[in-house]
């Protein structure tokens, strides 16, 4: 198996390579990895290869660490690691991961570490990548849950599969005047998402506003969604969406308006939403994480699962080569 840098010309291919994968995602693809500006990350992009091709796709930056430079997939997405084809079984998997430390190893490198997408993301669930690292003595610097709804569980009446508290907060906004629409116009709500994010954590979001529509721009308006809670031609709160591949569809953003939380304009934008998702096929819904090093946001937690979300392990692996 031989590896090999991506070059700007390989683009077209390694995009058609993420999109049949069995893993691949959105924060796999060469557009989305473009929007950070030159000079955010030190990339470092490989390709494994055989007889047949392109077999896997490893988008990498390297990070300077007190004890060397470590090979990260990918640091600037919220998922990343090895693009595998639908076909590979373990024995591949294993030497796929047996090239990569190899490569790694080479250059003089410390370390790797891979966050990959949840199981729900597969179009053929297996655990192989994370069984072959650990094999090999990767661990777990950290391990969080992400809340996903699995939309096949829920019938027509998506009322049947909620709690009484979800259809409560529900029927408050719609009784209030709330309404939410699908909206493309980021700069209605992400003041709403900067204030709240400021207020509750002291922090900003991932993406500024520029930053936003130049993705929508690179990955096209079907990847990105946004959709917005409003009363009285305000916005009251939002949830801005990733369409992450055909079997699972991200919140990326979630907020709202502290001034107006009582009217509960989020349960009904997660209502909506999920009517969405379900309509437009997709398998799952992954609402994020409500932990934090292990440490749980129960009423965060509380409250995803009201809509019947549950927990799925959102994994960090790491290993020295």
């Amino acid at each position: 198996m031989r590896i090999r840098r991506l070059e700007n010309t390989d683009k077209a291919d390694w995009t058609d390579f993420v999109l049949r994968s069995n893993n691949g995602t959105v924060f796999q693809l060469p557009a989305f990895l473009d929007y950070h500006p030159a000079g955010r990350f030190d990339n470092h992009h490989l390709a494994q290869e055989g007889a047949k091709g392109l077999e896997v796709i490893i988008p990498g930056a390297l990070t300077q660490r007190e004890d060397g430079i470590w090979f990260r997939s990918y640091p600037g997405a919220s998922y990343g690691g090895p693009v595998l084809q639908d076909s590979a079984g373990l024995h591949f998997v294993e030497k796929s991961v047996d090239a990569l430390i190899e490569y790694c190893r080479k250059q003089g490198w410390t370390g790797i570490e891979i966050t990959p997408p949840p199981t729900v993301y597969y179009r053929r669930p297996h655990n192989y990548l994370e069984f072959a690292l650990i094999k090999r003595g990767f661990t777990y610097p950290r391990r969080e849950l992400t809340a996903v709804i699995d939309l096949s569980r829920l019938g027509e009446e998506l009322n049947l599969g909620f709690r009484s508290s979800a259809l409560r907060g529900v029927r408050k906004a719609i009784k209030s005047g709330v309404r939410v629409e699908e909206n493309d116009d980021f700069s209605l709500f992400y003041p709403v998402l900067e204030s709240n994010l400021q207020q509750r954590h002291g922090v900003r979001p991932t993406h500024t506003l520029e930053e936003l529509e130049l993705l929508r721009s690179l990955l096209g308006p079907q990847r990105i969604k946004q959709f917005v809670a409003l009363a009285d031609g305000q916005v009251l709160g939002g949830m801005v969406m990733f369409h992450c591949n055909p079997r699972t569809t991200l919140a990326f953003y979630i907020s709202h308006d502290q001034e107006h939380q009582a009217l509960r304009p989020v349960n009904l934008v997660y209502m909506e939403v999920i009517r969405w998702a379900k309509s437009m096929g997709y398998h799952y819904l992954d609402l994020g994480t409500y932990t934090l090093d292990m440490d749980v946001n129960y009423g965060l937690c509380r409250f995803k699962e009201s809509f019947s979300a549950r927990g799925v392990f959102r994994n960090t692996l790491a290993g020295k080569v």
